[in-house]
């Protein structure tokens, strides 16, 4: 499709800026798509929800119905076995969302230039292919975890927790872009401005 927007997933650590590019790539016209978000929807779900419970019991349910995140990271981010069959549930669903919310763009009369996706476990699912392009972000685990730690929503990051991912530098050798968050805001504003006029370059036949 001629007027199909630039497909971009961003991926990489907790911590370590994907949120922040994904909202300079916004404010430059692409639509966003959040992983995170999608997951928080599922864990809602009914079907989900009665998945969890069969597996590991009632103390996964928080009071109001949905998946208590906390209690589901004290087991996933300490047993790999664990962590693989909530992925293989989580997986296959957030994959149909991100396909649902590129066929919505393709439907509009005017697609946007470009749709990006925050996917932290990108390669981890084996998604490479739903995407043109793919950027990693990466930053030093000390500088992620006080990230996580500022941010104050939850999200915490310990070493353990951030070995059971795809080792940052494996993740941006893969990438067709990778940028290590070091620097400023202002300096990560800049490296999505090269990434979309690359992207938008390449695509002028």
């Amino acid at each position: 499709m001629p007027n199909a927007p630039i497909l971009i997933g961003v991926t990489g650590g907790i911590g370590a800026g994907k949120s922040t590019v994904v909202e300079a790539f916004a404010r430059r016209g692409a639509v966003p798509f959040s992983a995170d978000t999608a997951v928080h929807e599922l864990y809602a779900r009914p079907a989900v929800v009665a998945a969890v419970r069969e597996r590991w019991g009632d103390d996964m349910v928080a009071a109001d119905g949905t998946i208590d995140r906390s209690a589901i990271a004290s087991i996933v981010f300490v047993d790999p076995e664990q962590r693989r069959w909530l992925e293989g549930l989580l997986h296959p669903l957030v994959g149909e969302a991100w396909l649902s919310f590129v066929a919505a763009q393709n439907a509009l009369a005017h697609p946007p230039e470009f749709a990006v996706a925050e996917v932290p476990l990108l390669f981890e699912a084996g998604l490479e292919d739903r995407y043109d392009a793919i950027v990693t972000i990466t930053a030093p685990l000390p500088t992620r975890i006080e990230r996580a730690e500022a941010r104050g929503s939850g999200r915490t990051l310990s070493a353990e927790r951030a070995a059971a991912q795809m080792p940052e530098a494996e993740k941006a050798e893969r990438a067709d872009y990778s940028y290590v968050n070091t620097g400023s805001v202002d300096d990560l504003d800049a490296f999505a401005g090269r990434v979309l006029d690359e992207l938008r370059a390449a695509r002028v036949p």
